[in-house]
C-alpha cells in the first residue's frame, strides 16, 4: 500500500507549507509522530528553513512517551536541542493556557490515534480545538490512519458522562481518523475555528491485510507505552474496559490489552460459558486460554489464568465480524454467570474520577455494567441497545468522512 500521512505530505509538498511562512508554529505530538523514514515530526519540521517552530505540546504519556501508566503526569520542559518550550497537556493542566496559546500563531496536531473513544488523545484534540477557537488560533491536523479501520461498535456516551476518557456522544469504536473527528467536533460544538486537515494520500481502510494500517509500508511505533502493535489496536475498543475491572488487562506483560485474566480465574470454564451464551460474539478472531505473570500493575508477580485474543492471522481474523467490545462484554457476563459474587468492578480512582465507577466512566454510562449484573439480561438485550447507537453513529459521521 503506497500511503502518505499528513506529515509526509506537509514535508513533501512546499505549497502546503506556504501559509506557515512568517508565522510561529506550535506542534502537538507524541512518540509515534514520525515521518515514513522514522524522523520525529519535531525534528523534521525544525529542519525546514521556512518554518519557525516556536513550541511543542505533549498529550498523556508525554511528547516522548515517558510515562507508563495512567494518572502519571508529565512536566513542562525546554527541548535541549531546539531550545523551545514543550508544554504538557497531561500535567498541571489538560487544556492549553492563555500563556501557552500566546507562544504560537498556528498549531499543528500530529497524533497517531487508535480509533477508540477512551483513548485520551481524542479528548486532548477536543480541548485544544476549543481553546484555539476561543483564542482565534488556527489549527492544522496532519492526518494519520485509524488502525482499527472503519467498523463502528459499542454504546454511545450518554449526556452528563463526559470526561477525559469520554470526549463526546459517540460509540467506543468510532471508525474515524483524527482529522475527521476534528471536523465533527468543530461542527457539533459550533466552534468558530480556522481548521485545516492535511489529508492522507492512499489510505484504504477496507483493504487487507491491514484494514486501516499499512502493515508493509509503515513501521509501528507505540503511540502510548501499552500500545505495542496492530493487534492491540484492533482489540483495544473491547479490552480497554478491563481497566474498569479487577482483572489484569495484561499490563506488565509483553501483550498488554490483548489478553486478560486473574489468579483465581478458570479460563477454560469462562471460555466455554462465553461460547454457550453468545458464540457469534466470538467471531472474527481466535480466543485461546493462556497463563501469564504480570511484572507490574494488577496481580503483579502472580500467575494468572486468562484468555488471549488473536487477530493477527487472516486464517481466522475477519475485520468486519470481529467485535471486540461485545467480546469483552460477553467475558464479563460469563464470569458473572459462573461466579455471581465475583468482585469484578474496580472501585479505586480512574483518571482522577473518585465518585463514579471506572467501568461506567469508560463506557460513558452505567448501561454496560447494569447489563452484566442483571441475571435476567441476555446478549440480545445488549445487542439491541448497541445496534441502535451504532446505526445512529454510522449516519452521524457520514458527512465528515474524508476517505
Amino acid at each position: 500500500m503506497d500511503i502518505l500521512f499528513g506529515l509526509d505530505r506537509l514535508l513533501a509538498e512546499p505549497w502546503l507549507r506556504r501559509p506557515l511562512i512568517g508565522r510561529r508554529v506550535g506542534l502537538l505530538a507524541h512518540p509515534a509522530s514520525t515521518t515514513r523514514t522514522l524522523t520525529h515530526a519535531l525534528d523534521a519540521l525544525a529542519a525546514l528553513p521556512e518554518i519557525k517552530l516556536a513550541c511543542a505540546f505533549g498529550p498523556q504519556h508525554g511528547l516522548r512517551g515517558d510515562k507508563q501508566d495512567n494518572m502519571i503526569e508529565s512536566e513542562d520542559f525546554v527541548d535541549a536541542r531546539l531550545g523551545i518550550p514543550v508544554f504538557s497537556l497531561y500535567g498541571e493542566v489538560r487544556r492549553p493556557t492563555p500563556a501557552m496559546l500566546d507562544c504560537f500563531d498556528v498549531l499543528l496536531i500530529d497524533l497517531q490515534d487508535l480509533g477508540c473513544r477512551i483513548y485520551t488523545f481524542l479528548t486532548t484534540l477536543r480541548y485544544v480545538l476549543e481553546a484555539c477557537a476561543e483564542a482565534g488560533k488556527p489549527v492544522w491536523v496532519l492526518d494519520r490512519p485509524n488502525p482499527a479501520g472503519r467498523p463502528v461498535e459499542g454504546l454511545c456516551l450518554r449526556p452528563g458522562w463526559e470526561s477525559f476518557v469520554g470526549a463526546g456522544p459517540f460509540p467506543m469504536r468510532h471508525g474515524m481518523t483524527l482529522g475527521e473527528m476534528a471536523q465533527w467536533f468543530c461542527h457539533t460544538l459550533r466552534l468558530d475555528l480556522e481548521l485545516r486537515v492535511i489529508e492522507m494520500h492512499g489510505w484504504r481502510p477496507e483493504e487487507p491485510p491491514g484494514y486501516g494500517w499499512p502493515v508493509f509500508s509503515r513501521s509501528w511505533i507505540n503511540p502510548s507505552p501499552n500500545a505495542p502493535n496492530l493487534s492491540m489496536a484492533r482489540c483495544y475498543a473491547g479490552t480497554v474496559m478491563l481497566e474498569g475491572t479487577t482483572l489484569s488487562e495484561g499490563r506488565g506483560t509483553t501483550r498488554p490489552l490483548e489478553l486478560f485474566g486473574a489468579p483465581d480465574l478458570d479460563a477454560h470454564r469462562l471460555l466455554a460459558e462465553m461460547q454457550r451464551l453468545a458464540p457469534a460474539w466470538l467471531s472474527g478472531c481466535a480466543v485461546r486460554p493462556c497463563w501469564f505473570e504480570p511484572t507490574f500493575h494488577k496481580h503483579a508477580g502472580k500467575l494468572c489464568a486468562g484468555l488471549q485474543i488473536h487477530v493477527d492471522d487472516l486464517a481466522f481474523y475477519d475485520h468486519v465480524r470481529f467485535k471486540p467490545w461485545r467480546l469483552m462484554a460477553l467475558a464479563f457476563k460469563a464470569l458473572r454467570r459462573i461466579h455471581t459474587d465475583y468482585p469484578l468492578w474496580r472501585d479505586f480512582p480512574y483518571e482522577y474520577e473518585f465518585d463514579r465507577l471506572a467501568i461506567d466512566l469508560i463506557n460513558g454510562s452505567p448501561l454496560l455494567r447494569e447489563w452484566v449484573d442483571d441475571p435476567t439480561a441476555t446478549p440480545k438485550d445488549l445487542d439491541a441497545l448497541a445496534l441502535q447507537d451504532e446505526s445512529f453513529w454510522t449516519e452521524e459521521r457520514r458527512p465528515y468522512l474524508l476517505y
